[in-house]
């Protein structure tokens, strides 16, 4: 499909048929994640892949009892750092060198600039730059999950610090954010299947300054 028609074919998907997405899509689904626009490219967040249909019933329980979290293929939550620390200046730093194959001391202005505009905001004003990273990463995830004729649901509705102890966030530094479940759509089953999408006109939305 081109990418219009890819957009007009997918929605937030409300009842999944449970049918596992081959290991192929998902990998290509979790590339374009990680390949995602990030700014500094320091990507501040971590996405957990929850396969596992156990901890998933549990899940369900802190996301309101909505069916997607049990009957999708996986569930992706992604998850923002609670705030940025030196260590994660430091680490992206020595990343850059490896990609990049130069000294980590060459990328000494890189670091500073981190250490002294970033880390200084403080841990809630990183938190939330951090969380409106991840939202970037989803936004790729659902185009992805689209390019792959793969349903997905994002979703916001859910408990973050019960998913954060059930997953054991807050211990590795991390918030849950939203939740993006990825499977098939049950057609026989989901209101929404053959409703049209309802997005403003062009004329609207748009504000354009020639």
């Amino acid at each position: 499909m081109k990418l219009l028609d890819t957009l007009n074919w997918r929605y937030a998907t409300k009842k999944m048929n449970g049918t596992e997405i081959s290991k192929e899509k998902v990998e290509n689904i979790l590339e374009a994640i990680r390949l995602s626009a990030s700014s500094f490219g320091l990507q501040p967040y971590k996405i957990i892949v929850v396969k596992n249909k156990e901890i998933r019933k549990e899940l369900q329980v802190a996301a309101f009892n909505q069916t997607q979290i049990t009957d999708a293929s996986h569930l992706l939550v992604f998850a923002a750092y609670t705030g940025i620390t030196e260590q994660h200046a430091e680490d992206f730093v020595q990343l850059h060198a490896r990609v990049k194959n130069v000294s980590a001391d060459s990328l000494s202005s890189l670091k500073n600039m981190l250490i002294d505009r970033i880390v200084p905001r403080g841990d809630e004003a990183n938190f939330n730059w951090a969380a409106r990273q991840a939202y970037i990463a989803l936004g790729t995830g659902l185009i992805a999950a689209a390019a792959e004729e793969v349903d997905a649901t994002p979703m916001e509705g859910f408990v973050p610090d019960e998913f954060d102890r059930i997953l054991g966030l807050k211990e590795k530094g991390l918030k849950s954010v939203v939740l993006l479940a990825l499977g098939y759509r049950d057609a026989a089953n989901d209101y929404l299947v053959n409703v049209p999408k309802v997005r403003q006109d062009s004329k609207d939305l748009f504000i354009f300054v020639d």
